[in-house]
């Protein structure tokens, strides 16, 4: 089963993540960017699902330090803030795709099956 880093500081979202993830994908959390940098590097990791307002180290930040030492790994960028500018700077960052919040179960599970199956 593929392992998926969900990168989410909000309590809330996370369960929401894992609600949508549970029958498909085996999951783990990163409350951080630095958290999740830290978790990709350390191996297994399929696909990233990437906040971008986060505390320490925010999401666009951890996208490119993610892209530049393991470009193989897709990241999807999951923000409430989904003006079309938003989406433009994830894209620069290295986001291998763009997702707005709230998050629709059916088209997160969409966009990961279509970057590494299900």
């Amino acid at each position: 089963m593929k392992t998926i880093l969900v990168a989410e500081d909000n309590d809330s979202n996370y369960i929401l993540m894992t609600y949508i993830l549970r029958r498909s994908y085996q999951f783990l959390r990163a409350k951080n960017g630095q958290e999740a940098v830290e978790m990709v590097d350390k191996g297994g990791i399929d696909l990233v699902l990437m906040d971008i307002k986060m505390p320490v180290m925010d999401g666009l930040e951890a996208t490119a330090i993610i892209k530049e030492k393991h470009p193989e790994v897709p990241v999807i960028a999951l923000t409430a803030n989904a003006f079309e500018s938003d989406r433009q700077q994830a894209l620069k960052a290295g986001c291998t795709d763009f997702l707005p919040k709230p998050v629709s179960g059916e088209k997160c599970l969409q966009a990961i099956a279509k970057l590494i199956g299900g």
